[in-house]
């Protein structure tokens, strides 16, 4: 069972600072739209890259689908590429499937666009995914 601390400690505790996207928000639009045309993006503020701690059956199971043992929090929205969420909501991903250091992090139906500062954590994927909107 998850608890509050755990959640508490996700959100709001202490991780490893990474820089995130420093140039213009078009300039990582841009730079998002050549790596992945079409494909539909949400920049972000404010974000959480979480590491998922999971055994090495867990691993390879994910792995085996093309998923990374990751997700990502982001407490504030900026823009949506598709109009699903509005500006200043907060959004957790699915799994990733990629992860371009300090700019972007691919699930297979968006790219999340890191515009700023962040942190890494590490959670279980019951904390990370016991977030949910709605």
């Amino acid at each position: 069972m998850v608890t509050l601390k755990e959640i508490s400690q996700l959100l709001y505790g202490a991780g490893e600072e990474v820089a995130g996207w420093q140039g213009t928000q078009d300039e990582l639009i841009a730079l998002a739209a050549n790596a992945f045309p079409g494909k539909a993006f949400c920049v972000v503020k404010q974000w959480i890259l979480i590491d998922l701690t999971v055994n090495s059956d867990e691993k390879e199971k994910l792995t085996g689908l093309g998923l990374l043992p990751a997700t990502l929090f982001a407490h504030e929205i900026v823009l949506d590429s598709k109009g699903r969420f509005q500006p200043q909501m907060w959004v957790r991903s699915n799994f990733g499937v990629s992860f371009t250091e300090g700019s972007m992090f691919e699930t297979k139906s968006t790219v999340y666009l890191l515009l700023g500062p962040g942190l890494r954590k590490e959670a279980s994927i019951g904390a990370a995914f016991s977030m949910k909107a709605g």
